[in-house]
């Protein structure tokens, strides 16, 4: 048997990385074609990607999930995405590999059964101007783009679509789409997932965006806030839970509270995308980048807690302030170590 793999990768480029992705063949696989265990490591060239110096340029790829590959044919072909981590040809992580840190806290507190939801919004752009603003101008203001219909205020329907199906082929956890508030704006959701579950699935559906946006001959953008102005920009709301906060609103509590505590705001806002203080300004539903707070059914604080969740008196908490370019793995790193230490300090677990 013959099959293609796409080995995907994030690169080195900074602030604010790019994915990667190259075609092995792989042939004579046995049964477990389609599985980690018939993919090999795989090398690139770092100085390519902002990884390496030319003089020492090898970089390994290392397979760590896969998917059925939906633009190739999925099930029926045996094509697979493989989404790979990063490592120096000593066999350790990179330093661009932001996943291996993650893998160590998610190991230390993995009995406190962390799991995100994570909303990702991005903007359509043909050319140089967002999916249906008009050239040389602007569309009629905010308000009747959210959860829309019709061609008046919903511009790129066919191409989220094709990627929903591509993503559902894949096998990925997305549990919704949404139009969102300015025109060309949309959102998917990744999750209920374990923290590397939900990061390696993110970063792959963005590559899926990516890729089916090129058969639409548009492009899709992370950037917080793709126009300057009275236009919302675009985050990567993060829902998180553990087990005793699904299960115990004292857990909701501190885990709130201690996303506020000393350093750690600025300790969690420094690492959650470039150009955060564009999009958080304390307009648009966010709460100013350098301000923190947390209140019920509130999308002016750095984290809602859900009305639903008050009234259970159970469930997760909202940081609304990551943004649409955040690393996942790196979102989900600092949420754990943080929310996580606290509720095992409070004896909450």
């Amino acid at each position: 048997m013959t099959f293609k793999a796409e080995y995907i990768w994030i690169d080195g480029t900074e602030p604010t990385a790019k994915l990667r992705s190259k075609t092995k063949i792989i042939a004579g696989a046995s049964a477990q074609a389609g599985t980690l265990d018939a993919l090999p490591i795989w090398g690139f060239d770092g100085s390519s990607t902002n990884q390496a110096e030319g003089h020492a340029s090898d970089r390994v790829l290392k397979p760590v999930a896969v998917y059925p590959d939906p633009i190739r044919g999925g099930g029926s072909s045996g094509d697979v995405l493989v989404m790979c981590e990063v490592l120096n040809i000593d066999m350790t992580p990179h330093e661009s590999n932001t996943r291996a840190a993650l893998a160590e806290v998610e190991a230390r507190f993995g009995a406190q059964e962390p799991i995100f939801g994570i909303e990702q919004e991005y903007t359509f752009f043909e050319g140089d101007r967002p999916l249906g603003f008009p050239v040389g101008g602007f569309p009629a203001a905010q308000g009747g783009y959210y959860c829309g219909v019709g061609t008046d205020e919903i511009h790129g329907r066919d191409v989220v679509e094709a990627h929903l199906d591509n993503c559902l082929k894949a096998g990925l956890g997305i549990s919704g789409i949404n139009a969102e508030v300015m025109p060309g704006q949309w959102e998917f959701q990744v999750g209920p997932l374990a923290p590397l579950e939900v990061s390696d699935q993110l970063w792959v559906a963005r590559w899926l965006l990516y890729r089916t946006a090129e058969d639409f001959k548009v492009s899709a953008t992370l950037d917080p806030k793709p126009v300057k102005g009275d236009w919302n920009g675009a985050g990567a709301h993060t829902n998180f839970s553990t087990k005793a906060m699904r299960e115990g609103y004292d857990a909701i509590i501190t885990a709130a509270e201690s996303l506020g505590e000393g350093s750690k705001p600025m300790d969690h806002v420094k690492h959650y995308g470039a150009g955060i203080d564009d999009r958080l300004t304390g307009l648009h539903e966010t709460a100013p980048w350098n301000e923190y707070s947390y209140g019920v059914s509130d999308r002016g604080a750095s984290v809602r807690i859900p009305w639903q969740v008050e009234k259970d008196g159970k469930g997760y908490i909202e940081d609304r302030r990551p943004n649409a370019n955040v690393d996942p793995y790196v979102v989900t790193r600092l949420l754990v170590d943080t929310c996580c230490s606290a509720l095992e300090k409070a004896g909450q677990v």
